[in-house]
């Protein structure tokens, strides 16, 4: 698994994306005719304007503002493929223990000590995490805080 993401900015954002990728330490490196290798710490802190209609890891980026423009639900709202209880009936039936998580739940998760949540400027409301972009908050609230 690569340590970057690559990225294709649309041909629009391709200059955007360049003069944004070169003003960053280290440097967006190019991997291809029209596309970036940047950190994925980068890439959380990359101006929404610059992604919009861009290749992300070979997928489409989709930002919330254009969600909100199209009327498109946000992810994780509709979930296709889910698995339900009778899907797991092979494995219950074969002696598998289907009476709990097989996974330590998130309130016994230790503290992350890397970094002062208290010091950054955009504050989860529904946790005490903090983030050092809007987007990285609204990502993160998307992805942690679905409402079922």
């Amino acid at each position: 698994m690569s340590d970057e993401i690559h990225i294709e900015p649309a041909p629009s954002r391709r200059v955007a994306f360049a003069r944004w990728g070169v003003a960053q330490t280290p440097k967006a490196r190019t991997v291809g005719v029209a596309t970036f290798a940047v950190l994925p710490r980068q890439f959380v802190d990359a101006p929404e304007e610059v992604l919009i209609g861009a290749l992300v890891d070979g997928r489409r980026y989709v930002s919330p503002a254009e969600d909100e423009d199209n009327g498109t639900p946000p992810p994780g709202a509709e979930l296709l493929g889910v698995a339900t209880e009778a899907g797991f009936t092979g494995s219950a039936a074969a002696g598998g223990d289907s009476s709990g998580p097989d996974f330590a739940p998130l309130d016994d998760a230790p503290e992350d000590d890397g970094q002062d949540d208290e010091a950054l400027p955009y504050a989860c409301p529904l946790c005490p995490r903090s983030f050092t972009t809007e987007r990285g908050r609204d990502t993160h609230r998307r992805q942690v805080h679905r409402e079922d």
